[in-house]
């Protein structure tokens, strides 16, 4: 799967089309209301239960931002009141004294993300306490393997913050950039010079970081393939280990700051096609290998290794080494993925806050997963990791004969074998090079939810493919 992607322009637009981004399956719009803290405690015990106890994974979302960046479609609040950080972090950490207790003790946290919004926007002091808090209430983990991250904005991180951060643990950084031009920048409210980006990131390195990941946006307003090439050899000279190449989702219907961008800056679909290659050329031609989505790393990178092991695996965080774990989600907004099970944090940061200050688990929504969904969540996974799906090991692991159940989804695929997107031999079904940018088109075809008798009524917003 880490092999170049072939970018046909011709077959992209003809299976570009709105689509999940399977972080997890089934996807966010499937959770029900019905589901809450009495399923969620049912779940946690049940994996408790287990012989072979999961690690634990967290996941702390930070919602505030200094500024508000017009492309954005995350949750985020926009203030600059730091006492707004520093209540929202006792509040969170009230969350995770709630939650701890449920879990056995010895099961060990072996990563920690805090993403956002600005996870930056938290000051020395409170980033400390919030940490402080967690080594309280979780078994953190101290092995050189365990994956400790952060969300940085370049624009707002103080000086003595990278060191503090290495203090308490954290060993792998991500970095937003979007793009250096100034004319994207000021078309997107975000500006940020070349030298606090990479001044950042000697810093990590210079403290021991061990992973820096930088991502980019192609699709935005006023691009142009120069000025993108320009911002993609600046970062590969600085040669950060990950790199995340996103393609700009306009939904301006579904996020307010988006509204903001002229539409008639955005570039043609020929033009936004043409970044893209430019992105996948400049990294393959400077070492880069190609995990699937949008993303590359480093060939003696985690990621990569796990791929070529099979080992690699992807949640709401994105592709990680780590998702064979119970993932617990704290603050508002926040997913968790707690045995076959799915749950969300209330989104508005006031119901969130509320039911924490009331002492209730403040869930909005979850899904008790069936087996139908267990059996495509594996397919799916597959595809999204390795770029293929193993017959064998499906029909063995769940029992069942994969042409027989999967008969609707195959017949759905045929498009995609007629272009030469997918092919089926040595029984996999697996993506041909043309085929690896349309991962989410392929993995499509296998939804349960999409496609028959439990489609929703109405279909929710959703990004294009490509």
């Amino acid at each position: 799967m880490s092999t170049i992607p072939t970018l046909d322009a011709e077959l992209l637009r003809r299976h570009d089309r709105p689509g999940p981004r399977y972080t997890s399956y089934p996807s966010a719009p499937q959770f029900k209301a019905g589901f809450g803290a009495a399923q969620l405690r049912e779940c946690v015990a049940r994996s408790n239960a287990q012989p072979d106890k999961r690690p634990l994974s967290l996941y702390v979302h930070i919602p505030f931002c200094f500024s508000p960046c017009f492309y954005c479609g995350c949750n985020r609040v926009i203030t600059r009141d730091a006492a707004k950080g520093a209540d929202y972090t006792e509040r969170a950490l009230r969350e995770i004294q709630l939650l701890a207790p449920l879990f056995d003790h010895d099961r060990e946290v072996v990563q920690l993300h805090l993403g956002g919004g600005t996870p930056n926007f938290l000051g020395q002091e409170t980033l400390a306490q919030l940490i402080e808090g967690l080594s309280h209430t979780f078994h953190l983990s101290d092995a050189p393997g365990r994956d400790f991250s952060i969300e940085l904005d370049p624009r707002s991180v103080p000086e003595g913050y990278v060191p503090a951060l290495a203090r308490l643990g954290f060993n792998r950084v991500s970095l937003g950039v979007q793009d250096f031009d100034p004319d994207v920048q000021r078309a997107v409210n975000r500006i940020q010079s070349v030298e606090q980006t990479l001044d950042l990131i000697d810093a990590c390195r210079d403290h021991g970081f061990r992973s820096i990941n930088v991502d980019l946006i192609y699709g935005l307003p006023r691009q142009t393939p120069a000025g993108f090439r320009r911002t993609l050899r600046t970062v590969i000279s600085a040669r950060p280990d990950r790199l995340a190449v996103y393609g700009y989702a306009h939904l301006p219907d579904l996020f307010k700051a988006q509204r903001h961008i002229d539409t008639a800056a955005l570039p043609r679909p020929d033009a936004r096609l043409e970044l893209l290659r430019l992105a996948i050329e400049e990294l393959s031609a400077s070492g880069y290998r190609y995990i699937g989505m949008d993303h590359f790393a480093l060939p003696d990178d985690d990621l990569v290794r796990a791929q070529e092991a099979g080992e690699l695996q992807r949640n709401f965080m994105g592709y990680t080494t780590h998702a064979n774990c119970d993932l617990i989600g704290v603050g508002a907004s926040a997913i968790s993925h707690i045995a076959d099970s799915f749950s969300q944090n209330l989104r508005d940061l006031k119901s969130w806050a509320a039911a924490v200050d009331a002492g209730r688990l403040p869930i909005w929504r979850g899904l008790a997963l069936s087996p139908d969904d267990c059996v495509r969540g594996a397919v799916i996974a597959q595809l999204m990791c390795q770029g293929l799906i193993e017959i064998a090991a499906i029909e063995q692991r769940y029992r069942i004969d994969f042409v027989d159940y999967f008969r609707d989804a195959l017949e759905r695929l045929q498009p995609h074998l007629t272009d030469g997107l997918v092919r089926i031999e040595h029984g996999q079904i697996a993506a041909t090079p043309p085929g690896r940018l349309l991962l989410r088109s392929i993995a499509m075809c296998f939804d349960g939810y999409l496609n028959g008798p439990r489609m929703a009524s109405e279909a929710p917003s959703l990004s294009r493919v490509v």
